[in-house]
């Protein structure tokens, strides 16, 4: 459809493409799946959905040539949503499915959009209570902004959304909202203005899923001057 936004759902191999596809569609975007770099560097803006280990995602991409394509849309203010593992790979380094995931020497490398390591959630709090990990089911977020980023317009401190993962994120001066399961982690990050992160999965999050997916297709529009 004429004016919409052209939003890429990149496929490295790892996610639910097809949903986040149509989730974006439903919130305005002319969305597409595309494996190719220079798909990639020619749409709106991009999404890096995912479900996997980041060592792999973050393999794949480097041979596929999509990192250097997704660094430099970026580094250029072209609007970015990353979606759980998505959000790992904005991240210098993860530990995920590496031969040590405790040995700092052998993580894998991601975007390094943010600096810190992501790594596994732990499954026991300060006070030693046991956490099941995987972290599955709905969560809130929490933040104390009174004007939160425009990926929250409208979304208040305390909303639900729906939540699958393993590892987490690094605390950052980029964390915009955090969760709670055994710690506390970044549910939200935000990078100048135009590449964000989410730990949850706004496309299984309900109406609170799809207004932050209509938010991300407001802010693409306004960086298109629409």
């Amino acid at each position: 459809m004429a004016g919409r936004p052209r939003v890429v759902v990149v496929d490295y191999c790892k996610g639910n493409l097809m949903s986040v596809e149509r989730g974006l569609r439903g919130a305005g975007a002319e969305a597409f799946v595309s494996a190719d770099p220079v798909e990639i560097a020619r749409a709106d803006a991009i999404v890096l959905p995912g479900v996997g280990a980041f060592a792999d995602a973050a393999s794949t991409m480097h041979r596929m040539g999509q990192t250097a394509a997704l660094r430099e849309r970026i580094a250029a203010g072209v609007p970015f949503l990353g979606i759980c593992l998505g959000l790992h790979l904005m991240f210098e380094e993860g530990t995920e499915g590496t031969d040590f995931e405790d040995d700092e020497a052998d993580n894998a490398h991601g975007l390094s959009v943010l600096p810190g390591v992501a790594s596994a959630l732990p499954r026991t709090d300060e006070q030693g209570i046991s956490y099941k990990v995987p972290h599955v089911g709905w969560n809130s977020i929490e933040y104390d902004d009174a004007e939160p980023k425009a990926l929250l317009a409208g979304i208040p401190s305390g909303e639900y959304f729906y939540f699958t993962h393993s590892f987490i994120a690094p605390d950052t001066p980029c964390t915009v909202a955090t969760t709670t399961h055994s710690v506390s982690f970044p549910s939200v990050v935000a990078y100048r203005e135009t590449a964000f992160g989410v730990q949850f999965h706004p496309e299984k999050s309900s109406d609170a899923g799809m207004a932050l997916l209509r938010n991300f297709v407001s802010i693409v529009q306004h960086s298109k001057g629409a």
